[in-house]
């Protein structure tokens, strides 16, 4: 599930207040395998920026929040991999226990990834569900295509033996230049998106093909984080009830001013109408169900609030797209069809929940 190991963590500089956990995505590989790199070309920005916004989160590891100035996504780097005389076991634990998505990064250069895989099968044997995905980077370094096959399929057995599966991977080069890592970044980002489409959605490079979906990109950002907020709100009993609808109330309003739109009863009641009651009636039944969930014992402590928190996530995602486009259209005078409405909360909410699963 999108955030079966999604918590809440008390800041201790706050008055012991709770605050919302990021979608944490975790490199793990030898120093230079490009992590860093790696980080900068997800996130396009530069490598000062990235080198000077890692900060330290345990004595090796560091970590850098995404965006800088109102983070939706955390980069955890566990750094001295490999280096004599470090111990990894306490950084590696540190690092487990706070992370959604494992990036194991190894150099197709370099054949000596012993480390990686112990620390790989120390990661898999604690956690089974961890989510893993094998980026091979340094295409560019094995420029003969043969020799760059074998080393593919070298690091690849021994690293899903570590991991007692087969992960995805994808191969890649990271050098500044190069154009030919193009599909691999792509690939990655998809596997993201499948793995954690908290932070997918966030990395993914956009394929806007018009001039709504251009305008967007513009505010995706701003219904990427009511949809974290929802997520952590609706983990805890009783609480989702209030908070949910709260904020999905309040991303519409925030809507409707990037739109130019007031967001009132009458434009409420229009977006509603438009949306279709089933839809909304069907909608409001399952989140009653999960709050009702979530008041079991155990069960609905555990994997019916990391149920609800996923739904949440991708129902207010969908929502806040949904509403984008409603909002959109009406700014230019055009009427959008139920139909139309129907197919952009769909597809949104297939792209931000992890049904599959």
């Amino acid at each position: 599930m999108l955030n079966r190991i999604f918590r809440r963590s008390r800041d201790s500089g706050s008055g012991g207040t709770e605050e919302i956990v990021l979608p944490v995505v975790w490199l793990l590989g030898k120093t230079g395998a490009g992590k860093s790199s790696l980080v900068r070309a997800l996130t396009e920005q530069t490598d000062a920026e990235i080198g000077n916004g890692f900060q330290p989160c345990t004595r090796s590891a560091h970590s850098y929040d995404f965006p800088p100035e109102q983070p939706l996504v955390r980069f955890l780097d566990t750094r001295g991999l490999g280096e004599a005389g470090y111990d990894p076991a306490e950084d590696l634990a540190a690092c487990r226990d706070r992370s959604h998505v494992l990036l194991v990064v190894c150099r197709l250069d370099d054949p000596v990834q012993g480390m990686v895989a112990d620390a790989l099968s120390d990661i898999a044997s604690e956690e089974r569900r961890m989510r893993a995905i094998l980026v091979l980077t340094g295409t560019d370094l094995v420029p003969d295509p043969d020799a760059r096959e074998r080393a593919e399929r070298g690091i690849s057995a021994r690293m899903n033996r570590a991991a007692g599966k087969e992960l995805s991977s994808v191969s890649l080069s990271l050098a500044p230049d190069e154009s030919t890592d193009v599909v691999g970044l792509d690939a990655l980002r998809r596997h993201l998106l499948e793995a954690l489409p908290a932070a997918g959605l966030l990395l993914e490079r956009s394929r806007a093909s018009d001039a709504e979906q251009i305008e967007f990109q513009k505010h995706k950002r701003c219904v990427l984080s009511y949809a974290g907020v929802a997520l952590t709100s609706d983990l805890a009993p009783v609480v989702g009830v209030v908070a949910v609808p709260a904020t999905q109330l309040k991303m519409l309003h925030e809507l409707g001013l990037r739109y130019g739109v007031k967001w009132d009863r009458k434009v409420g009641a229009a977006f509603l109408s438009t949306m279709g009651l089933s839809l909304g009636a069907r909608y409001a039944t399952n989140f009653g169900l999960r709050e009702l969930a979530k008041l079991i014992p155990v069960y609905g402590q555990t994997v019916g609030a990391a149920t609800a928190g996923a739904i949440s996530f991708a129902t207010t995602y969908a929502l806040g797209r949904a509403a984008a486009y409603f909002l959109y259209r009406r700014a230019h005078g055009i009427t959008a069809s139920e139909e139309e409405l129907r197919k952009v909360y769909q597809r949104a909410f297939r792209r931000s929940s992890d049904e599959a699963d």
